[in-house]
């Protein structure tokens, strides 16, 4: 199995994704908040790329079927139903309801993963779940990291080891890895013990509190 992480979508291009199956993780929070909506009921979430691109696929698709969510600086965008907060996301709101989302940095790492062969978010909510389909898929894995503003994020870099780790479980330790990847493993290897207390200590937590 080859495996390789990006710790930013600027790292990658399209043709580093063609033959693959990517996992996009923006841990804190967009990729847990779309686990949590499709968990909720949610029918389809639709990633955009800006707050413009969003309201149009909104109105492409009809106003009065979309629930238009996401955060600019970790807050709500005046004028949209939902913020980024997976709280938010209950099932009393979002069940059979369709989701135009665009967030700082996860819907645009999750429209760059299209040029994969296929792409899932992946996040501590769903984590065994996305590496099983994952390590089914017999094709190369990519795993790229949001990260803030196209730079490293300590978060998603930890999710990005843990999953790694839940990888080499299913597959017996066989796989060949990039620096990245060795690199976010080992990361992960260092804060397990005390995982939350990390998290709770990076920059994108800090700025949510």
């Amino acid at each position: 199995m080859k495996l390789e992480v990006y710790f930013t979508p600027a790292e990658l291009g399209e043709r580093d994704l063609v033959g693959s199956v990517a996992t996009v993780i923006d841990v804190l929070r967009a990729t847990s908040t779309i686990v949590e909506a499709v968990a909720n009921g949610a029918r389809t979430i639709f990633p955009a790329t800006d707050m413009d691109d969003a309201m149009r696929l909104a109105q492409a698709i009809g106003r009065h079927e979309v629930l238009l969510c996401g955060e600019r600086g970790a807050r709500r965008i005046e004028g949209f139903d939902l913020g980024n907060s997976p709280m938010e996301f209950t099932s009393a709101v979002v069940a059979d309801k369709l989701v135009v989302m665009t967030t700082t940095n996860g819907t645009p790492a999750l429209i760059a993963g299209q040029a994969a062969d296929r792409c899932i978010v992946a996040s501590y909510l769903n984590m065994n779940a996305a590496a099983r389909d994952l390590a089914a898929s017999g094709k190369p894995i990519v795993i790229m990291c949001a990260g803030r503003q196209d730079r490293f994020s300590l978060d998603d870099a930890l999710c990005a080891g843990s999953l790694i780790r839940v990888l080499h479980e299913l597959n017996g330790g066989r796989a060949r890895l990039n620096d990245a990847a060795h690199a976010a493993s080992a990361l992960e290897r260092r804060y397990r013990a005390h995982l939350a207390a990390v998290m709770r200590r990076t920059a994108a937590a800090r700025q949510i509190e």
